[in-house]
């Protein structure tokens, strides 16, 4: 199979879909890598690298797309991108389709295969594919959140562990998955006071048992969300449900019951975001002021430290790349119930119901999609 790796093109974003170590256990088994120069260069990768792993180095991604049996990206096809996709062709990297019914309609359209990193599934319940960056996103929460409250930023100025004699930043991380566990484990570390609110009783247990007094816990009912976000300077937005859109935590109306200078980071953002009054934002821009709250809402937040993402997401990706690669993706898929929860678009199909029912649109099963 001919596998390609484009330049990724979202503005800021550094990372590539492929590390040269893939690269090499592909030309190992017997596939033609493809890699478009420069592809690699934000994450520390050089075109020697990859030739040395014995890839190709092409041009211009036009020409990738055009020659390729499967797409590696990492951030979901831009509008360029998605004209370049033909039928029978396999994308596999993160999309997000939630909250972007134009992406959809034109994978849709454009008849290829997409398979989606953050809805591939695991054994345990977990998205293995998601869970490292989210990892990533996770702990650069608190850092960035820091960054937004310094006052020349907008923020209320409060720093996060405070100083003798006077008291920390009080932190609420909305969330207690992976992306809220590692934003508490560092906003803990840098002294704040942090609370972690979430729906699950077996999962606040798991956090009272592993973390103990590092920070504290509460289960998330709307008047205890309330409650808490009126009294924090950093209201960290951490809530995913797989596939769909996120939940309005905060919304627009109650932004007047907040700290004036708060600083709201939604790392939901690729998936709507969980704040009402956010809306995507880059590194280059990435804050911004509602009635007197900062909202930082980077949708490619892993991509600032892009060496560290690409080296954790090139781990996680590379056997499910293999398998696309060596079975191709229909007996791949049927092999492995947890891939075949990462597609989402087939022929024109879309296969993936959370989508569907946040978008209005008709779906089919994956298990059907194997028989088109």
């Amino acid at each position: 199979m001919k596998i390609g790796c484009p330049k990724e093109i979202k503005p800021q974003e550094y990372r590539v879909g492929m590390t040269p170590n893939a690269a090499r256990e592909a030309v190992n088994a017997g596939h033609t890598v493809l890699v478009e120069t420069g592809a690699g260069m934000g994450a520390g990768f050089s075109d020697a690298d990859y030739t040395a792993a014995g890839a190709q180095i092409i041009a211009t991604a036009e020409e990738i797309f055009a020659s390729a049996d499967m797409i590696v990206k990492v951030k979901e096809p831009q509008p360029i991108e998605r004209a370049r996709l033909r039928q029978g062709q396999i994308l596999f990297t993160y999309l997000h389709l939630a909250p972007d019914p134009e992406q959809t309609k034109d994978l849709l359209a454009s008849g290829a295969t997409c398979i989606a990193y953050e809805t591939v599934t695991d054994d345990r319940g977990g998205l293995p594919l998601l869970a490292p960056m989210s990892e990533v996103a996770g702990r650069l929460a608190p850092q960035v959140g820091a960054w937004t409250l310094q006052k020349a930023n907008g923020g209320r100025g409060v720093l996060m562990g405070g100083v003798p004699g006077v008291l920390p930043a009080k932190v609420l991380v909305i969330g207690g998955g992976v992306v809220g566990t590692h934003a508490a484990k560092i906003a803990a570390g840098m002294g704040a006071d942090v609370t972690v609110l979430d729906r699950s009783v077996n999962r606040l247990r798991y956090l009272d048992d592993v973390f103990g007094g590092s920070f504290k816990n509460a289960y998330a009912d709307a008047a205890t969300t309330i409650e808490l976000a009126r009294q924090a300077d950093m209201i960290i937005g951490a809530v995913l449900i797989p596939g769909a859109a996120a939940p309005k935590l905060i919304s627009k109306a109650q932004l007047k019951e907040l700290k004036p200078g708060a600083a709201l980071v939604d790392v939901a953002i690729d998936q709507g975001g969980c704040f009402e009054t956010s809306r995507a934002t880059t590194h280059q821009d990435p804050i911004y002021e509602v009635d007197g709250i900062m909202h930082y809402c980077v949708a490619n937040m892993p991509g600032a430290v892009a060496r560290t993402s690409t080296l954790a997401l090139g781990n996680a990706t590379m056997p499910f790349m293999l398998a696309l690669a060596n079975k191709g993706w229909k007996q791949a898929c049927s092999d492995d119930k947890h891939l075949l929860a990462g597609l989402n678009v087939h022929a024109g199909h879309l296969t993936y119901a959370a989508v569907g029912a946040a978008l209005a649109l008709p779906s089919i099963t994956g298990a059907e999609a194997l028989k088109i």
